[in-house]
């Protein structure tokens, strides 16, 4: 189970999202990134959430934490935006909180230079979780003291909102052209040879004990929670065999020209 924490201080929404996530303070002393049960993409934008950032974290490449967050809407009565409110009075219970990275920036393409090797690892995961929320005009990257950290997996996970058609995604390209780290020259071959056989269904077990239950009761088609874990498997498990024969990157990407040393000096200050 990840860990629970209460939050018990609403500090300002995040509206860079359609989702409006929101800053708390919660009684572990943390600081959190609140995602809502009560958003326009509901529970199953948190469950995409749980599983594609838990398995990216098996798989070696950094993700913030990630907690089970008890929300009393009663703490953000003072939130003056109308639409904000409608989200947070919709959503008291058990929402989903991400460790807020203090410090960090952006990740800009034309800012910073990626290793193939960990491009390549990237793109592969995101096709793996088909991922359709990481371009170069929305990466949903941070850079936190030097390194590079993946966030904002809402997105992901597709199929889950058509079950019937989930086993004809397998067979769909991802078309990665657009992708954020797409003119990094992704080593997607070596991703491949190296992430593919650890996703086991061993693992995808372990990933998907890790969403409440309360975020799958009553799911279509299905009888009990774990049902529908078993579907999370099943799709992600015969996606990791064969995924990258789909990988659509067009062209011969063009490696990034490095960044104007000011630039560079700035961003990296900031970083830190």
């Amino acid at each position: 189970m990840l860990p629970e924490v209460s939050a018990v201080r609403y500090v300002t929404p995040l509206r860079e999202g359609g989702s409006v996530p929101g800053i708390v303070e919660a009684d572990d002393l943390g600081t959190y990134v609140a995602k809502f049960t009560g958003a326009a993409q509901g529970r199953k934008a948190l469950v995409a959430e749980v599983v594609s950032g838990e398995l990216a974290r098996r798989l070696g490449l950094r993700m913030p934490d990630l907690v089970r967050l008890d929300f009393d809407p009663v703490i953000a009565l003072g939130e003056p935006d109308t639409e904000v409110q409608d989200i947070l009075k919709a959503s008291g219970g058990l929402n989903l909180g991400m460790d807020f990275l203090p410090g960090s920036v952006g990740f800009d393409p034309l800012a910073f230079t990626i290793d193939p090797a960990e491009a390549g690892r990237i793109v592969w995961f995101d096709a793996l979780v088909n991922n359709v929320d990481r371009s170069w005009r929305n990466p949903n990257l941070l850079m936190w003291h030097g390194k590079l950290w993946l966030i904002d997996h809402g997105a992901s996970l597709i199929w889950h909102h058509n079950w019937p058609g989930a086993d004809a995604s397998e067979a769909k390209p991802y078309d990665a052209t657009d992708h954020a780290l797409s003119r990094f020259l992704p080593d997607v071959a070596a991703a491949t040879e190296d992430l593919a056989p650890r996703v086991t269904a061993g693992l995808l077990d372990e990933v998907t004990a890790l969403i409440p239950d309360e975020w799958l009761v009553g799911e279509p088609g299905f009888d009990t929670p774990d049902d529908v874990r078993q579907a999370y498997v099943h799709v992600l498990a015969a996606r990791a065999e064969t995924i990258h024969e789909r990988i659509v990157l067009s062209g011969p990407p063009r490696k990034a020209d490095p960044p104007p040393e000011w630039l560079r000096t700035w961003v990296e200050g900031k970083a830190k």
